[in-house]
């Protein structure tokens, strides 16, 4: 499980660094009608908030779980991520097992961002143009992450249409590496050894730690 949390976490931290160059002062209205606009959107009022409660977050560093919960994850298709990670385990699954893995993903993914935001320090951002979308199920939002005396990293932004048309992020790939990718191949080898009982059991798990309180100091 350590080697799937270094992935995720090395992951996650591009994927809230991406969107915190792109902050304004000001919360952002989100189209989830047009992908390019609802991933700069989400941007702009996840580190409106992030800023607004500094000294909530300085305080108690777990507020961070509620900023990504509230800002954050409304626009990730957790639920479709999920079951790509489960892959081919997914059929043999009970409904039960699925809604529980679901949530335990879910909660996952809210720490692993969460704490990533500990590792904010100014970074830049600059995004490629938009693109025509409307006969697309499917597109990706090029981003390149800017930090002064190093090459850029190439980030890209997997964003999928729903049925009632609006759109959801789904994957992060970072330099050509797929954060879904990486994490179906782990939790798809610990289902094969542990059963998906005792992987729910561990994400649960480690859901129920604390934040480090990195984010005292400068970096805030």
């Amino acid at each position: 499980m350590r080697m799937f949390n270094r992935i995720c976490m090395y992951s996650a931290s591009l994927f809230l660094l991406a969107l915190s160059a792109t902050a304004h002062s000001e919360d952002s209205a989100v189209n989830t009608m047009n992908p390019y606009d609802m991933v700069e959107a989400v941007a702009n009022n996840t580190f409106a908030r992030f800023h607004q409660d500094i000294d909530i977050i300085k305080t108690n560093p777990d507020h961070l779980k509620l900023i990504v919960s509230d800002e954050l994850m409304p626009y990730i298709d957790y639920k479709y991520a999920s079951y790509k990670v489960m892959g081919i385990h997914l059929k043999a699954t009970t409904k039960d097992q699925r809604e529980r893995f679901v949530k335990a993903f879910q909660g996952y993914l809210v720490s692993t961002y969460a704490q990533a935001f500990t590792e904010y320090t100014d970074q830049h951002v600059r995004f490629a143009p938009g693109k025509d979308f409307s006969g697309e199920k499917m597109v990706d939002v090029n981003v390149d992450l800017i930090e002064p005396g190093r090459p850029a990293i190439k980030l890209m932004f997997k964003v999928r249409r729903l049925k009632d048309g609006s759109w959801k992020a789904f994957d992060l790939v970072a330099e050509g590496v797929s954060l879904l990718a990486s994490k179906s191949s782990e939790i798809s080898n610990l289902i094969r050894q542990k059963g998906i009982d005792s992987v729910i059991l561990e994400l649960e798990q480690r859901n129920k730690g604390h934040i480090s309180d990195k984010t005292t100091g400068d970096k805030l």
